[in-house]
């Protein structure tokens, strides 16, 4: 109650929810005394797709190899814990919320958003922790976020960009996208994730043309493939690895930000192969097509499996569909999205590729696009969708079956919640 209580008045700091410029967040870090210049392992992610996975992958990489992490992420699925991790461990909420009330009282009620409060608060606490390798994901594309206030790191990563939260943007096409995140990157090195196809890439390298830093591609200095028993083909200058699969589901799709953490990992830190191969098989990935093996939910779908992802803009809807489309079982897709998505874009992924297609609001969630409102943009397109009330009434609907997957999508707000229900 405490922590929630601090949330509510930070979030009252500013009149809205995103304010993209830097001037709040230098003035809060320097009266923390700037914590920033004294962290001295930075790792910058940024990207629209894939920046939870890559980063999850790199942690546990150098975890295996003996390195110590702090990490923040956003958004959280069930707590703002979750977004704050110190020495390989969540903060708990009593910490977390002492934290916040520091930042609360050094802020002394100064115009400041709460994504903009977060991250300062995270790179304060960071200082008992200086000698970790920091990992921080950007927020918002990445010129203007809270989290772009280094004056160097180890080197940046670049996940796959795609399109996503244009109404942030003048420049609302790919070309906006990819200035707004690359146009302030540090000069160090650069780490540039498999894009979605030939065009992005090129597009990112041309816009990379004026830094400084060492670059470094995937298919051109890296490479990552599935090979023969489930195994893995990565490649890159140091030489061949053979790798046993991951212990997640959609290994294909993952082997893309696994390979640029491997990079990144024996580029910077030069770890071991022998670190590498234990741990591939040790990445868990919460909310990213994680499967719910028990509990309240998995009660009510009976002998069927439930799965939830996070996927919520086009680029990862092309991606989970893939997934879908490369099973052998019959897949029930339960929705619920955010207003400011493309909603008729995301579900034509999945045309004839699901046998049902279940809309639902995402509880405790202003933003979000309602069911009816959401059946209305699509109904012209796919005639046979169905509606349901609750997460519960959703799952009701579709376990009449057997050995089918019900997967529910659409937004990390909505698999929060069904991790919550859970």
């Amino acid at each position: 109650m405490k922590l929630q209580k601090i949330i509510s008045r930070l979030e009252r700091l500013h009149p809205k929810k995103i304010d993209l410029s830097l001037g709040r967040v230098f003035n809060l870090l320097k009266k923390l005394g700037n914590p920033q210049d004294k962290l001295k392992n930075v790792i910058t992610v940024c990207g629209t797709n894939g920046k939870f996975s890559s980063i999850q992958s790199l942690k546990t990489i150098l975890n295996q190899a003996g390195y110590k992490c702090n990490l923040f992420l956003s958004p959280h699925l069930q707590n703002y814990s979750e977004r704050f991790v110190y020495n390989d461990k969540e903060i708990n909420s009593n910490s977390l919320a002492d934290l916040l009330e520091e930042i609360e009282k050094v802020n002394e009620s100064e115009n400041l958003t709460l994504f903009e409060a977060l991250s300062c608060s995270f790179l304060k606490y960071c200082e008992k922790y200086s000698n970790n390798i920091s990992i921080i994901e950007a927020g918002l594309f990445h010129q203007f976020d809270a989290t772009n206030v280094f004056k160097k790191n180890l080197c940046s990563i670049i996940t796959s960009i795609n399109i996503d939260h244009l109404q942030w943007i003048k420049n609302k096409t790919i070309d906006g996208i990819i200035y707004e995140k690359t146009a302030k990157l540090l000069n160090s090195k650069i780490f540039v994730s498999k894009q979605e196809n030939k065009e992005i890439t090129f597009k990112i390298e041309d816009a990379l043309k004026k830094n400084k830093s060492e670059k470094y591609f995937y298919g051109k200095h890296f490479n990552c493939l599935s090979a023969e028993n489930n195994f893995i083909m990565y490649e890159d200058l140091k030489g061949n690895l053979i790798l046993p699969p991951p212990n997640i589901l959609g290994k294909e799709h993952q082997l893309d930000n696994i390979s640029v953490a491997i990079m990144v990992a024996r580029n910077l830190f030069n770890v071991q192969d022998q670190d590498i191969k234990k741990a591939v098989t040790n990445i868990k990935l919460k909310g990213r097509l994680q499967e719910i093996k028990s509990g309240k939910l998995k009660k009510l779908v009976k002998k069927n499996r439930l799965i939830v992802d996070g996927a919520h803009n086009i680029g990862s809807s092309k991606v989970l569909s893939k997934w879908v489309e490369s099973l052998n079982e019959n897949v029930h897709l339960i929705l619920g999205m955010m207003k400011d998505k493309d909603h008729l874009g995301f579900l034509k992924n999945f045309k004839n590729k699901v046998k049902s297609i279940t809309l639902i609001d995402i509880p405790n969630q202003a933003g979000s696009i309602s069911k009816e409102e959401f059946k209305l943009k699509v109904q012209n397109e796919f005639s046979n969708i169905k509606i349901a009330n609750s997460i519960e009434q959703s799952l009701k609907y579709n376990s009449n079956s057997s050995n089918n997957i019900i997967l529910i999508a659409g937004s990390l707000y909505l698999v929060g919640e069904v991790l919550n229900l859970n």
